[in-house]
């Protein structure tokens, strides 16, 4: 694999608990597989006063707690947190950044001559951070690269995203904004375009001919915990499916890309969104459905309901659950339903794309096909990565008796491979300058201006809230959204093949 060039990371909000769990980690797996540049430095800034030591220390122990169990090396951890340095300051503070172009000139002088800084801050000093690093030149590309890796969320609607937008751009240029999401990350996502271009039985497929309807799910078993406070402010519609889910559904349906440059994938997922066909306002009750999370028994345990979660308001509309039934207004999917749903509290944690393809024209073998007519292509994002076909074949012994069966693949049968983790693939590429999983301005924006209409509708609070137990695939509700198929939403299980709505329980 390519060594990317020499360069330094800067990590704003290094004492906090993304660097701690997900990037020292990520980077430290580089570091074991010999992908970190000869001349590589991290140096974590941060309010909080420590000393390069004690950030180091602090440093190693989440990479012992988070990483492989068959990555860790004593003398590996230690060899990587020698490339630790800290620095503290304010990032809100602008006289602070002069102290910061000092500290990198020394770095400098010993031959790295580009900069990454990645922007693990609260979204409100992004724009902040930006404006301050050009102030002391640190955007300019003079000898070597300026990037700059911004967390989400990119903004809270459209306006405000069209701000933050705005407001990077007008000290970096839009090829420095690496806009990180970790969904597209994950191997799985990746191998969407392997699986549909480098295979010549799917592509033919994949359309409005031969497609019945496309189906995503995202739950987590889990519930909001301590983050009640957090997640008040942002709920599913803007924690989930936004950015994570749009963005897939964006690689899921777009056209082939005239190659494999970043831009060129770029403008076809963005194409996809610009075609999402808006949902007006008051078909939002009919298209959308919002949840929240009751208390209930799940495996013999009580769970609290959403409302008595610190930090959560008593009489909070916020939803923890949000289906959406839409449809994308070009050639390829014109007049296919793409269901999106996303929930906490749900029976199992599981991410993945169902494809399901219409039946055959003449049911030949009708009233003896067990369970399913159709076929279905299922794409694990995640845990269980992997991909399964579900076709009919006949039950041994007399008669014609269809039984549907699993053609599968899962990535834990390539053993002698190692699985990056999302942060490890998306750090490596920014190094590297590859943008293709990173998210644009023009497709961030595209997203937001999709869900607008269903902000507005619950901010003037013209659709119900429905409630659903802990522990249960969503509201009674969100099953009337598939209308015209008589199985409804799948409800996949932990391990990729098995079936039924409550296996998890």
């Amino acid at each position: 694999m390519q060594i990317p060039n020499d360069q330094i990371l800067v990590i704003f909000g290094a004492s906090g608990d993304l660097t701690y769990r997900k990037l020292m980690p990520a980077l430290y797996a580089l570091h074991h597989q010999k992908l970190l540049p000869t001349h590589f430095e991290v140096i974590g800034v941060s309010r909080t006063t420590l000393s390069d030591e004690t950030f180091r220390g602090k440093m190693t122990e989440g990479i012992r707690a988070f990483s492989e169990p068959y990555h860790l090396n004593e003398a590996k951890v230690q060899e990587f947190c020698g490339r630790l340095t800290y620095h503290a300051m304010d990032p809100a503070d602008a006289t602070s950044y002069q102290g910061l172009k000092a500290l990198l000139e020394t770095k400098l002088d010993r031959g790295a001559t580009n900069i990454v800084f990645y922007l693990s801050l609260v979204p409100s000093l992004f724009g902040t951070v930006a404006t301050n690093l050009a102030s002391v030149g640190l955007n300019q590309e003079v000898g070597g690269f300026r990037r700059l890796i911004v967390e989400k969320p990119f903004g809270y609607d459209l306006a405000s995203s069209h701000r933050l937008n705005d407001d990077l751009h007008a000290t970096f240029k839009e090829d420095q904004i690496y806009r990180i999401d970790h969904y597209l990350g994950k191997e799985t996502v990746q191998n969407l375009l392997v699986l549909r271009f480098s295979n010549g039985i799917f592509e033919p497929l994949w359309n409005r001919n031969f497609v019945h309807h496309v189906e995503i799910t995202a739950a987590e078993s889990l519930g909001v915990g301590s983050r009640g406070g957090y997640y008040e402010g942002a709920g599913a519609l803007r924690d989930m499916l936004q950015n994570h889910l749009l963005q897939v559904v964006g690689f899921t349906a777009m056209e082939p890309p005239s190659s494999m440059a970043p831009d060129a994938i770029r403008n076809e997922t963005f194409k996809v969104l610009q075609a999402l066909k808006p949902i007006r306002e008051e078909d939002v009750p009919l298209q959308v459905v919002r949840g929240q999370y009751r208390a209930a028994q799940v495996q013999g345990k009580d769970v609290v309901g959403y409302r008595e979660e610190p930090g959560v308001e008593p009489h909070s509309m916020t939803e923890t659950y949000v289906a959406v039934k839409f449809f994308i207004d070009n050639w390829r999917w014109g007049g296919v339903p793409f269901y999106v749903r996303t929930g906490k509290r749900m029976p199992i944690s599981v991410t993945e794309i169902v494809v399901h393809f219409k039946p055959t024209p003449l049911m030949l073998f009708k009233g003896h096909q067990e369970q399913t007519c159709c076929n279905k292509l299922i794409i694990r994002i995640q845990p269980d990565e992997g991909i399964l076909l579900k076709v009919g074949m006949k039950q041994p012994g007399a008669g014609f008796i269809v039984k549907p069966v699993n053609l599968d693949f899962h990535y834990d049968e390539l053993s002698d491979k190692h699985l990056p983790s999302a942060y490890e693939r998306l750090l490596y590429d920014a190094m590297l300058g590859d943008s293709t999983l990173y998210a644009r301005a023009d497709a961030v924006e595209a997203a937001w201006r999709f869900v607008a209409p269903i902000q507005r509708v619950w901010a003037e609070e013209k659709a119900s809230l429905e409630f659903y137990p802990a522990g249960t695939f969503g509201p009674v509700l969100a099953n009337g959204l598939i209308d015209d198929y008589p199985e409804g939403w799948h409800y996949p299980c932990k391990n990729l093949g098995e079936d039924g709505q409550y296996c998890a329980l």
